[in-house]
């Protein structure tokens, strides 16, 4: 898997010549204006939940591409009515392809879009390929409900929030690396605004000194799990 992170919470996936995008915010991302969205390639949108920060550019990216949006009931519905595809799944279940499968996971956060409709409940994402396995937290708080992860699935690294204020941040998310198994992370949701900046050196201290690696990958920059 290569992932590349396009800013806040927004990544790039790709998979056997498969792209997929997570979250994507972009063009309200003053820290991402350096990325062109219209070279972004996207074969599948999967979205954690609705709020603004995570779903701004899904109609703009569905439009061009064609790509199918993954998530859950009613953020999918919100966006076929819209005339975009989508296959929707809930907590529990598993989208699959040839190249990949993604399974919709438990959050604890809020989820509506910015006209008000209802966004179902958030949720993560655990994505596997092969023998390579991916977990993309969403904005959630540390809950219990990570330790059923590594029942199933063992994580190649793991996606989490680190900005607090609106998620967990560095303490929690290095417990929650205890509690799905993995301690390879990849951070964020963190810097974009004033009450989620973090001091990022202190946060990667932290994470070494539990042991675990924290990385922070810069905006366009690309790293391979």
């Amino acid at each position: 898997m290569k992932i590349t992170f396009y800013g806040h919470a927004c990544f790039g996936i790709e998979i056997n010549n498969t792209n997929i995008i997570v979250d994507p915010f972009i063009t309200g991302n003053p820290l991402a204006q350096d990325i062109d969205i219209n070279s972004i390639k996207a074969d599948y949108i999967l979205v954690t939940h609705a709020h603004q920060d995570h779903v701004l550019d899904v109609e703009v990216l569905a439009e061009r591409t064609g790509a199918t949006i993954v998530s859950n009931y009613e953020i999918v519905m919100y966006y076929g009515a819209k005339d975009l595809k989508g296959h929707p799944v809930n907590h529990g279940g598993t989208f699959k392809t040839e190249n990949f499968s993604a399974k919709y996971v438990n959050a604890i956060h809020t989820s509506s879009f910015a006209d008000g409709s209802y966004g179902g409940q958030p949720g993560g994402f655990v994505i596997t390929a092969g023998d390579k396995s991916l977990y993309i937290a969403g904005d959630t708080a540390v809950t219990m409900d990570m330790k059923l992860i590594p029942m199933t699935t063992k994580l190649t690294a793991s996606i989490f929030p680190i900005g607090d204020n609106f998620t967990m941040g560095v303490t929690d998310a290095i417990i929650a690396s205890d509690l799905v198994e993995c301690d390879s992370v990849i951070g964020c949701h963190f810097n974009t605004f004033p009450p989620i900046e973090i001091d990022v050196d202190n946060a990667k201290q932290q994470f070494s000194d539990a042991g675990k690696e924290l990385n922070i990958v810069e905006i366009g920059a690309s790293i391979t799990i």
